[in-house]
């Protein structure tokens, strides 16, 4: 395999060192020639010196016949030109990094569709979406990724009071494009079905379109149960990120940002966010804003000292788990044992992305939902749909459920009369160790 990296910053590196192996061929490309002596003096890679948004640089490192062309460097805009001119030189596959989220959010422009681009990775969305896998359900993360924002999924816990108790669920009324993924009782989950009655301490895992998931609580009746407490330290697009990941039903939010001007315009985009304008490990602030009884302490400064300085700050002061981003990988073992639950290193978080870009397989595990009940990505092709079928015709109970179609630029949860097509991205939710029983059932054969 064939491999161009352009940009030789903490990402660039880390992609480096992660793709090293196996047979591949390594290009690095840098206009830093002492960044790329330490690759070349570290890592078994060919280096070449120059600008990588230029064609001429391009064609000279390879990359008409490069199988994947990465570009990692500090800039998103030379980034976008890069893999855009790497694919039409002839690189099979290319993959942009970006800071800004102009260029990740799809919902104004398809940036990747517009520039050629087969993937855009950003990597501080990515560790914030880790951070929040943390404390989240971590197949809530990877739904919410694949839907882009557009689906909801929510763990509740049913009591005797609640209305959906003692009933199957084909005599409760769910609004479209919502579903119960998975009932969890005894230790074990399972994928429910129209005769599955639901018991006082059922745990229920729901998916559903977001302009109606409120509703599907209201139909199951249950109520949100308490908020825990999250104190954000620092106004960086990663935090603002991390917010939007984190805006659930058991989040309370606080923000502390020094600079009053990036506080007033986080203020604005993130109304379900307190936003304070003040430093939180100053003593007074801490002291007064009750931040050692929060539950998480989460430092995404723009200066990694800062970070490491303020979690173990809040740690001291009584936080009960705390975290911090450092760009420097070596940091993370270390912060271990000064008292930091846990660290995070951008660009390591996004060389493992990475790793599942370059997956290639149709049918891809992506979490567990609980003991017993798993995630998965379907990657349909013309082989496994000859003809279109409606969802109501697969036989696929007792072993999974469809949960989310993508298709181009659109996500939603399916209905019966909804129909898989090649091409598709589907989100499928499957029993633990019945994936040849599931595939067959959903290729129909």
């Amino acid at each position: 395999m064939k491999i161009l990296i352009c940009g030789m910053g903490e990402v660039g590196t880390h992609s480096t060192e992660f793709l090293n192996k196996g047979g591949r061929s390594i290009t690095a490309v840098d206009t830093d020639p002492a960044k790329l002596r330490t690759i070349a003096d570290t890592m078994d890679v060919s280096v070449l010196q120059g600008n990588c948004a230029s064609a001429a640089v391009l064609r000279e490192a390879g990359a008409a016949s490069a199988d994947l062309v990465l570009a990692t460097t500090d800039n998103d805009e030379v980034n976008i030109v890069t893999a855009s001119l790497a694919k039409a030189l002839g690189a099979t596959r290319t993959v942009a990094h970006i800071r800004h989220a102009t260029y990740f959010d799809q919902s104004d422009v398809d940036y990747e569709n517009h520039f050629g681009i087969d993937h855009i990775v950003c990597p501080q969305y990515a560790t914030a979406a880790a951070i929040a896998r943390s404390l989240r359900n971590p197949a809530a993360i990877a739904i919410e990724h694949f839907a882009r924002g557009r689906i909801d999924m929510h763990e509740v816990s049913l009591k005797d009071k609640a209305s959906s108790v003692g009933k199957p669920l084909s005599q409760i009324q769910l609004p479209k494009g919502t579903r119960i993924a998975s009932v969890s009782r005894g230790g074990q989950a399972f994928i429910p079905g129209r005769d599955t009655v639901l018991q006082d301490g059922d745990r229920l895992v729901l998916i559903g379109d977001t302009d109606v998931f409120d509703d599907m609580l209201r139909r199951i009746g249950v109520k949100d149960h308490r908020r825990r407490t999250v104190v954000v330290m620092g106004g960086t697009p990663m935090a603002a990120w991390l917010c939007e990941v984190l805006h659930k039903r058991e989040w309370s939010i606080r923000l502390f940002e020094t600079d009053v001007d990036r506080a007033n315009e986080l203020a604005e985009r993130l109304d379900w966010v307190t936003v304070i304008n003040a430093d939180p490990t100053d003593n007074s602030v801490f002291a007064e804003e009750q931040i050692g009884q929060a539950d998480v302490f989460i430092a995404v400064h723009r200066e990694e000292e800062e970070n490491i300085v303020g979690a173990v700050f809040a740690k001291a002061g009584g936080v009960t788990e705390c975290v911090a981003v450092v760009e420097r990988a070596r940091y993370l073992d270390l912060l271990y044992h000064i008292g930091v639950d846990r660290a995070y290193s951008p660009g390591m978080v996004a060389a493992k992305e990475l790793g599942i870009l370059l997956d290639d397989s149709p049918f891809l595990r992506m979490a567990s939902l609980a003991s017993g009940v798993d995630v998965y990505l379907w990657r349909v092709t013309e082989a496994d749909i000859k003809t279109e079928r409606p969802l109501i015709e697969m036989n696929l109970f007792p072993n999974g459920v469809i949960a989310a179609i993508r298709r181009g630029g659109d996500v939603w949860v399916p209905g019966a009369q909804d129909s898989i097509k090649p091409g598709d991205s589907i989100m499928v939710i499957g029993r633990a160790g019945h994936e040849t029983e599931l595939r067959k059932a959903l290729r129909g054969s």
